[in-house]
């Protein structure tokens, strides 16, 4: 394994930071960290690069333990840390020539240093000084020193925090990149940058995982009912759709954000509380829901052509990673 938490725990005083936490990474995955301010992502990340030991139990990586072989494993990981502490009055060049020194790396320097410039896209920017670059180049310059060493594992705190969204689309095509070589963890408040990256989920909460899975699973676990949206050739009456088998609720397309919206997972009204007066009740498109357990979409075709009517687009609505976020962490 790249990583291996075995029963961390985490004491500052009487605050538990980490609560008896286990975990493992396997090679090549994108691992994304997730959970509140002070869930203990940041603690996990510190006690993984050896900056903080752990109060109890046992971490490793790359098969190096954390508390006695500490040296070895700053050798295997590249660590980004949410400040990104770099040396303002230094150019680009300087500053990584100088990173590959503090390594005690060996062979041709200047060459691994073009290699990190052209990796990291700062081809343009290698000559300015660190404290002219814009945030986004400034992050790039993190990911340089944290990669010029070649490392098997990287370690990103908040990457992508305070950048525009062009540079948040660079950053991620940069990580993505980077993870094809090399393992990743990464904690990050933003959902839609776990989805697009990572292939893998670890939702922290109060010092405990939550949940840990693909972000595919996630997005299914904390779901009480499948939406399914139908979109048929014809309008059809919302009557004739509340008998197909396993139908639990039907919603106009008006009503939906108000159904997804909804605090609970009991379903908001749908058609038999929409007015007349302001809705019709056919409608070429609908919202179906069913219980999780029963997949409804052979039956709504076996509706279709029982009624003579096609079915231009049948799919299903995936819950978004930020809705099981706030699920799983309001408990």
């Amino acid at each position: 394994m790249s990583i291996t938490v075995t029963n961390v725990t985490k004491l500052y005083g009487a605050q538990k930071a980490l609560d008896g936490i286990s975990l493992e990474v396997k090679p090549g995955e994108i691992v994304g960290l997730l959970g509140p301010n002070g869930a203990g992502k940041s603690t996990l990340l510190k006690i993984l690069t050896c900056f903080i030991p752990p109060t109890s139990g046992k971490a490793s990586v790359c098969g190096f333990d954390v508390m006695e072989q500490s040296i070895e494993v700053r050798k295997k990981v590249g660590y980004l840390p949410e400040n990104n502490p770099l040396y303002l009055d230094l150019y680009v060049r300087e500053f990584l020539a100088f990173i590959a020194g503090l390594h005690q790396m060996k062979g041709n320097i200047p060459e691994k240093v073009n290699g990190m410039i052209e990796l990291t896209g700062l081809q343009l920017e290698q000559h300015k000084k660190i404290g002219a670059l814009s945030k986004g180049y400034r992050q790039r310059v993190g990911l340089a020193q944290a990669l010029i060493h070649d490392p098997e594992v990287l370690i990103l705190d908040e990457p992508t925090s305070g950048l525009d969204p062009n540079q948040l689309s660079e950053i991620r095509g940069l990580i993505l990149e980077i993870g094809k070589r090399k393992t990743v963890m990464m904690s990050t408040h933003i959902m839609q940058e776990v989805e697009a990256i990572c292939s893998r989920a670890i939702i922290i909460h109060q010092g405990k995982i939550v949940a840990d899975d693909t972000t595919q699973n996630l997005q299914h676990m904390a779901a009480s009912r499948i939406l399914v949206r139908v979109e048929f050739s014809s309008p059809v009456h919302g009557d004739l759709l509340k008998n197909i088998t396993g139908v639990l609720d039907i919603i106009l397309p008006e009503a939906f954000s108000e159904y997804k919206m909804s605090n609970e997972n009991a379903p908001v009204p749908g058609i038999r509380d929409l007015s007349p007066k302001k809705h019709h009740p056919e409608s070429n498109v609908w919202f179906l829901s069913s219980s999780p357990e029963r997949d409804i979409r052979a039956a709504v075709f076996r509706f279709a052509v029982e009624n003579k009517l096609t079915v231009l687009s049948l799919t299903r609505e995936e819950q978004k990673l930020e809705e099981v976020f706030q699920e799983l962490t309001k408990r």
